[in-house]
């Protein structure tokens, strides 16, 4: 453990952490300067998007705004943290006068935790001055790029699942708060639990859980270990059945379970070739009677492994490295960029980017999703408008539901997106919101986006600021 200046800190966040130093420091020295020119108060809006959709995603799947509006609650500076700025010199006095007294006042759309998305989409809309929504640039990208990606890879896990359980149990394979992170982003994506008690507890996801090979190896036998166990959890646990050999373990498993008095519920394998082995140990278990046993699988599990189980008498999966490291993409490739400002005048001028692969499309965007005649996804619709009313005009001649939500309003965060309940509803949220997407998005390999991004410019004020 360490200090500064008095404040303890071990590595853990608690509720009442600050947040406002969870950002790059250029976010300050650009606010600094922009308050002696006199720029920082000038109405922005900051659009959160991904340029393109990774190679091996069809579409993303939008996880962490409720974390975002958590910590935006705790998104103050303390005097402890004003007296480090001032210690390293890192902005001046009067930017530091203004941080004391910082409280974002502006407000925030952004798409549905459980949505899905694919380029260009706008998943988080900041409005405010450019002081306030600059501050907030580093925390929300960080937050969503790594949620994101852990739900984009978990929904893929699901779709290969067919409907059989998903488990994360990748807490030891990430950073301890990452954990609870990705704990929170798999069950946006479907997963059904976590083996992390700190995401149970923090945000009422399912415990999952029973022993590992240490708690065979550390009994004089395996079958003295199973009864611990059972006489511990009841028989209807999962015993681990492959520390030494899988056809013993589940013989002595059934046993176990019928000598206290009741049936197996489960058997994990852990090892070897899954599918042969599962056909095996379903045939064992059919063949003791035990037909009500199911099996678990664990082994470095990914979408494309769980595919291949499909045929197997699997009932679940539990999941760990590759769902905490987004399958293989390990962030969502987000970015936060300025897409509208206001002049000295006061009047609204779009601004965006023209740098080689990184230009940029200016103007504030109402996000909607058209449809056909069956319901079906049709493409991501972006129109560039003046007001929300033009928007949902344009979203009726295409047959478009719109898309975004206001998560803040003039500073007030709606905290029936915050919670256990929130995250229920971004579950089943993200049910319905697969469910319309065309069935090539469900594939597993390398394509196209399940749908195309097309913009609609209301306003014809591209390229008026800034050229």
């Amino acid at each position: 453990m360490f200090s500064y200046h008095g404040v303890g800190y071990d590595g853990y966040m608690p509720a009442s952490f600050s947040t406002s130093l969870l950002t790059d420091m250029y976010e300050l020295t650009m606010i600094d300067a922009t308050l002696k020119t006199g720029v920082a108060k000038r109405r922005s809006v900051f659009e959160l998007f991904g340029r393109t959709l990774p190679a091996k995603r069809r579409f993303g799947v939008v996880a962490g705004t409720g974390r975002i509006l958590e910590a935006l609650k705790r998104f103050h500076f303390s005097a402890q943290q004003i007296d480090f700025l001032h210690h390293r010199q890192v902005v001046s006095d009067d930017c530091l006068d203004f941080l004391r007294s910082f409280k974002f006042s502006g407000n925030i759309w952004g798409y549905r935790e459980g949505e899905c998305y694919f380029s260009g989409s706008p998943l988080l809309t900041v409005e405010a001055s450019f002081a306030e929504a600059v501050a907030l640039e580093t925390l929300v990208l960080s937050i969503l790029n790594y949620d994101s990606a852990v739900a984009s890879a978990a929904s893929r896990m699901t779709i290969a699942a067919h409907g059989r359980p998903c488990l994360d149990m990748g807490a030891r394979r990430t950073h301890e708060r990452a954990a609870v992170s990705a704990a929170r982003a798999a069950v946006i994506g479907g997963f059904a639990g976590t083996s992390d008690l700190e995401a149970a507890k923090r945000y009422g996801i399912k415990a999952i859980g029973t022993a590992a090979h240490s708690f065979t190896l550390i009994h004089d036998s395996e079958e003295d270990a199973f009864a611990a166990q059972i006489a511990s959890l009841g028989p209807n646990t999962t015993l681990l059945v492959d520390t030494y050999n899988v056809k013993r373990g589940v013989a002595r498993a059934v046993a176990a379970a019928r000598a206290a008095g009741g049936e197996l519920g489960a058997v994990r394998l852990d090892s070897g070739d899954l599918v042969a082995q599962a056909f095996t140990v379903r045939g064992q278990l059919d063949a003791l009677g035990a037909e009500s046993t199911k099996i678990t699988v664990t082994s470095d599990l990914d979408e494309y492994q769980i595919a291949a189980l499909n045929a197997a008498p699997v009932d679940s999966y539990g999941v760990g490295t590759l769902l905490v490291t987004g399958s293989g993409i390990p962030t969502a490739a987000l970015v936060y960029k300025l897409v509208e400002r206001s002049d000295e005048k006061g009047l609204k001028r779009d601004v965006a980017k023209k740098s080689f692969n990184k230009s940029t499309v200016g103007g504030m965007k109402f996000a909607g999703r058209s449809r056909d005649q069956d319901g079906y996804a049709t493409s991501e619709l972006l129109v560039i408008a003046d007001s929300q009313a033009d928007a949902e005009a344009e979203f009726a001649r295409h047959n478009a539901r719109s898309l975004q939500v206001q998560y803040v309003k003039d500073g007030d965060i709606d905290e029936s997106y915050i919670g256990e309940d929130a995250l229920r509803a971004a579950t089943a949220h993200h049910v319905s919101a697969r469910n319309e997407l065309p069935y090539q998005a469900w594939r597993l390999s390398e394509g196209e986006a399940a749908i195309p991004t097309k913009y609609i410019d209301l306003v014809g004020r591209q390229g008026e600021a800034g050229d």
